[in-house]
């Protein structure tokens, strides 16, 4: 019996210890592509070359060496998602007089900034910061898919230094470490007892954190004026994620407090851009994105002081991929404006989507504008809008549980879902040129405005 109820509270706790929800961030499965409000603007197409501005860092490190001097930008993105989860047939009776999830979305706002620095000729140093994956969802507390997810916050930070090297007048070089901060603190209902009636079920929680280290590499190739090439690589980060498993002390027999663990290593990233002017005030940018999320299969969720596992997480995702385009026009020399599109091949569709993380493919319509205020000061400015598809989900027993790590409970809870999601998003950024403006990086590229 113990072993049942405390399956059951790991089950819809921790059945995703990376779980968001209704469509996430802004990228597939967990992680969040908002990291440049110029890129933004084009959603994202050609940021690994370039387009991006200082922020390309973020896709790119060799983007560092395009910029004379010391240049800095600071990025401000605030993601309002809505989404909500209809309860199906099929759900089980007692929970699906619960109810709908009603509004899942939560308003958040992500920070990113990129600075680079000329050395010498051939050398730049930079630094880029941002949040890769995160966010807040809530649910109502109590309804249908209660067991499954109460309500995730999710809180990642990276800081990523990097060194560029101008090898000669076409090809560019960099590479950096990243050092990644995650926090997590997830509740879900706890169904410790058949006696008691799913409306008054009591919450348990799953909170942890972990510091990682990964890595960033990439190349940026100039042909000829006027066209740019980007290749970049973000690496997987290994997080030993422990914290603590709380329950609701209403049995001598249950521990309140477990402490825990689990392995996960995020996904690594290969990003494709392409620049080409068209005219001297006008661009056209391509990129395409893949994400590694099919490394996060099943995790399992151990007993820190036992070593023994107490739950699996059997995320089993699959890999995401993200096609854009983007086009952007220098309407004076003061302002620019741009317009992109993007497709996102989710990682998650039926066989893998869960209450906590009810992701699905997405379109993203995106607009922007750089204003320069000054030689120094450029204000940048973007908005979007995801259109996400509708999701079917199924949860419970032979979906959330393996039996190499735990058994199933003897009260299964199954949850049978309709997601649906959008998002609305808006960034605003500044970008700053330090000291006095340098001298332009020979052979310079068509020269941008922003």
């Amino acid at each position: 019996m113990k072993g049942n109820l405390r399956a059951l509270a790991l089950a819809g706790v921790s059945g995703a210890v990376l779980a968001l929800g209704v469509s996430d961030a802004m990228a597939g499965a967990f992680g969040i592509r908002e990291q440049s409000t110029i890129a933004a603007g084009l959603a994202d197409a050609g940021a690994a070359s370039g387009a991006g501005g200082v922020s390309s860092m973020f896709w790119n490190p060799a983007t560092v060496t395009m910029r004379p001097g010391w240049v800095s930008e600071q990025n401000f993105t605030f993601i309002n998602l809505s989404g909500d989860i209809r309860t199906q047939p099929g759900t089980s009776p007692g929970f699906a007089a619960l109810g709908n999830s009603g509004e899942i979305g939560q308003g958040a706002v992500v920070p990113s900034g990129a600075t680079s620095y000329q050395l010498n000729d051939r050398l730049w140093v930079g630094l880029q910061t941002g949040a890769p994956f995160g966010l807040v969802t809530k649910p109502n507390p109590v309804w249908a898919g209660e067991v499954y997810a109460r309500s995730s916050r999710i809180f990642s930070l990276n800081i990523n230094p990097v060194i560029g090297y101008k090898v000669n007048e076409w090809l560019s070089v960099a590479a950096g470490p990243t050092f990644e901060y995650f926090k997590l603190n997830l509740k879900s209902a706890f169904p410790f007892s058949p006696l008691i009636p799913p409306a008054n079920l009591p919450t348990a929680i799953l909170k942890g954190e972990s510091w990682g280290v990964g890595f960033t590499a990439g190349v940026l190739v100039t042909p000829w004026a006027g066209t740019q090439v980007g290749v970049g690589y973000r690496s997987s980060v290994n997080h030993g994620i422990e914290g603590l498993l709380l329950l609701p002390p209403i049995n001598p027999l249950i521990a309140p407090k477990t402490a825990v663990k689990a392995i996960l290593d995020t996904p690594d990233k290969v990003s494709f851009g392409i620049t080409q002017a068209l005219s001297p005030v006008a661009r056209v940018n391509f990129g395409f994105e893949w994400d590694n999320w099919s490394r996060l299969g099943v995790i399992p969720v151990t007993s820190i002081v036992t070593g023994a596992a107490v739950q699996a997480l059997p995320l089993n995702y699959k890999d995401g991929f993200t096609y854009s385009v983007g086009a952007e026009y220098e309407w004076s020399p003061a302002l620019t404006v741009r317009a992109g599109v993007s497709y996102e091949q989710s990682p998650i569709d039926f066989s893998n989507r869960s209450a906590r993380l009810p992701d699905a493919d997405r379109i993203n319509l995106a607009v922007g504008a750089s204003y320069r205020w000054s030689e120094k000061l450029t204000l940048n400015a973007a908005y979007s809008h995801l259109f996400v598809d509708r999701g079917r989900l199924l949860a419970g027993p032979g979906r959330d549980y393996d039996s190499r790590y735990i058994a199933a409970p003897a009260i299964p809870i199954t949850f049978a879902g309709l997601a649906e999601g959008s998002a609305d998003i808006v960034s605003v950024g500044i970008r700053y040129v330090f000291g006095e403006p340098a001298a332009p990086i020979a052979p310079a590229p068509l020269v941008r405005k922003y």
